[in-house]
């Protein structure tokens, strides 16, 4: 069976984009046309549905075909040590003065949302092993969530090519990966076991709730695809989240200085950070 033809009415393409912000708090618009018209017609053909209309009923009575499609259109663009004049300041400026108020053993809690195929989480597992002298002092705990729940098993799998792995130093590579066919590796049992990996959504309390709060959070390259009004909604999940005196990392082009006032700007030797009093 050959992928459906899909041609999006202008009201079937609000019912799906109005479907995804209210689940996902992204915006997809006329601008992203095409690209919902791919996604919605592998879906289709997975269903065995052909018309549009009986796609729409399907997503409005079954909860997983509507995950499915989330999964769909979420973008997993990442790599590890993405921006890793952050991972530099969490090590050498932010866990210093969040240990400074703790004792050897204490909790430390780093959550990695969105957490893409595990790239990110594990990138901060690799740099703090690496770079943080104190990284056996304590206790620290690395979750990484998503709502993509296919990027999700992607992750616990820890499979990755060489374009993933660009950035990392041969000799990081070498310790904790191993070889597998086709210049895959996967990553070592170890570090796999070290990271816990959870579906949240940004812009579902509860599922922010769930999750527990946290020292620091990183939040990169996501709020850049939601609105005002989802990112006011992201904001304050995310501030409830982080324990008093904890850190938010964004991405590179993103703010919080619009969004939320509560958050203090922080400006580190290597990064410009969010904290909240």
């Amino acid at each position: 069976m050959s992928d459906p033809e899909i041609v999006l009415t202008g009201r079937s393409l609000e019912q799906i984009t109005a479907l995804l912000y209210r689940t996902t708090g992204m915006i997809f618009g006329e601008k992203k046309r095409y690209y919902i018209e791919r996604r919605v017609a592998e879906r289709m053909k997975k269903t065995a549905i052909t018309e549009i209309a009986r796609y729409l009923m399907l997503l409005d009575r079954d909860p997983y075909e509507r995950q499915l499609l989330v999964n769909a259109v979420t973008i997993n663009e990442t790599y590890f040590y993405r921006e890793e004049h952050q991972l530099a300041a969490l090590a050498d400026e932010i866990l210093p003065r969040i240990v400074a108020t703790k004792r050897p053993g204490d909790l430390v809690r780093i959550w990695s949302m969105p957490c893409s195929t595990g790239e990110e989480a594990y990138s901060i597992a690799l740099w703090l092993l690496e770079k943080w002298p104190l990284v056996d002092a304590y206790h620290v705990e690395i979750v990484g969530s998503d709502i993509d729940t296919h990027a999700l098993e992607a992750a616990r799998e820890g499979r990755y090519g060489t374009r993933a792995l660009s950035k990392l130093p041969e000799p990081v590579i070498a310790a904790y990966f191993e070889r597998e066919h086709a210049h895959r590796r996967r990553i070592v049992d170890d570090m796999r076991e070290s990271v816990l990996f959870t579906q949240s959504n940004l812009i579902d309390a509860a599922s922010v709730k769930a999750q527990g709060r946290f020292d620091v959070i990183l939040c990169r390259n996501l709020l850049i695809y939601f609105n005002e009004e989802s990112r006011g909604q992201a904001a304050e999940h995310l501030h409830d989240a982080l324990l008093p005196g904890g850190y938010l990392l964004l991405g590179h082009s993103e703010s919080m200085a619009r969004i939320d006032e509560r958050f203090e700007l922080v400006r580190l030797d290597s990064a410009i950070v969010y904290r909240r009093p």
